[in-house]
């Protein structure tokens, strides 16, 4: 990877982090990242196991369940039985939990529009397109195992 490519991506990560801080504080939220961090992988990636789900959202598991019992309480997930094992359950994000984080997602886009509603179209169309290739690529990467190479998540995307 040229070195150019490899500055850029860690610039990319980089900003995306701040904006997304700078985002957060914008709306005066006091709600925890790790709860739309929590449904927004439920949201994604359909119910599952609160093991994986820890992992996914990036939280202990002990703080997995914390807040799993309290998005159940605001009836933002429930628990579904797991078809792979009787004893054990799904974690899935309700409809009434998809709607908390839309909503969330347009808040914080409400908060962030005014840093950049004067960019012109040509501007808009580039970052657009930027979207749509970070999209593209954490889309195929998403299934990969913690550690795991990305390259082979890769193969035929251009």
């Amino acid at each position: 990877m040229p070195s150019s490519l490899l500055s850029l991506l860690g610039d990319l990560v980089s900003v995306n982090q701040r904006l997304t801080r700078l985002a957060a504080r914008a709306t005066g939220s006091s709600e925890s990242p790790a709860v739309w961090r929590t449904l927004s992988v439920l949201n994604s990636g359909g119910p599952m196991r609160l093991g994986e789900l820890a992992e996914l959202s990036r939280v202990a598991q002990p703080t997995a369940t914390k807040l799993v019992s309290n998005l159940t309480e605001r009836g933002w997930v429930n628990r579904l039985p797991d078809p792979d094992d009787a004893r054990a359950s799904q974690i899935a994000v309700t409809t009434a939990g998809a709607d908390a984080l839309i909503a969330w997602r347009d808040e914080l886009a409400g908060a962030m529009l005014p840093l950049f509603a004067d960019l012109d179209t040509d501007d808009v169309a580039v970052l657009r397109r930027a979207v749509e290739i970070i999209g593209q690529r954490a889309d195929a990467a998403a299934d990969l195992a913690p550690g795991a190479p990305v390259t082979a998540s890769l193969e035929g995307q251009s």
